[in-house]
């Protein structure tokens, strides 16, 4: 006689119309932010930024092709949760400074998942006026076309998961807001 696993079939999915309507009892971005500052702390935030970069783009960083950031300044701004990291390279690491940056990419947390999770493209993104470019224009290209070149699968499996179900968690959760479809 053969054993039945039990599945999670057995679970209450909720229906398409029903999940909407739970995404919206979800506080948008901008209410995390005073929780987000006191639960993770700039010294985290910090570490985890720098401990991620340093995996994923360990290549451009060793072959030379980051070496366009030694000395600049670069800014990442996620508006809706007050967050702000400016990046520099310094010797064979990428860094969080507390200087002000000469580019700055900025936009919503979600606009930024996508990006990163690349379920949207950057050209849309930034003709969409989604993300903002502002500052030295050129190195702000510069980095971004690195990034479109780093091959999607040198980036630790577990952070393109993770990237890719945050990405449409918060896409849901913002067109749920908006009273649209996911």
């Amino acid at each position: 006689m053969r054993a039945i696993m039990p599945t999670a079939n057995f679970l209450p999915q909720p229906s398409k119309r029903l999940a909407p309507r739970l995404l919206r009892l979800l506080p948008p971005p901008r209410r995390l932010q005073p929780v987000l500052r006191i639960v993770v702390p700039q010294r985290w935030q910090r570490a985890w930024l720098e401990a991620a970069m340093a995996r994923v783009l360990a290549t451009p960083i060793h072959d030379g092709s980051l070496d366009f950031m030694r000395g600049r300044k670069l800014g990442i701004e996620v508006t809706d949760l007050g967050l702000r990291w400016v990046l520099t390279l310094h010797g064979d690491r990428l860094g969080v400074v507390d200087e002000e940056p000469e580019a700055s990419v900025r936009g919503s947390a979600t606009d930024l998942l996508l990006l990163a999770s690349r379920l949207e493209d950057a050209d849309t993104l930034f003709f969409q006026r989604a993300l903002v470019l502002t500052g030295d224009t050129e190195l702000g290209l510069t980095a971004r076309n690195l990034l479109e070149r780093l091959p999607w699968e040198s980036v630790p499996l577990a952070l393109r998961i993770a990237l890719n179900r945050g990405a449409r968690f918060a896409r849901s959760a913002r067109a749920a807001h908006r009273g649209g479809a996911a």
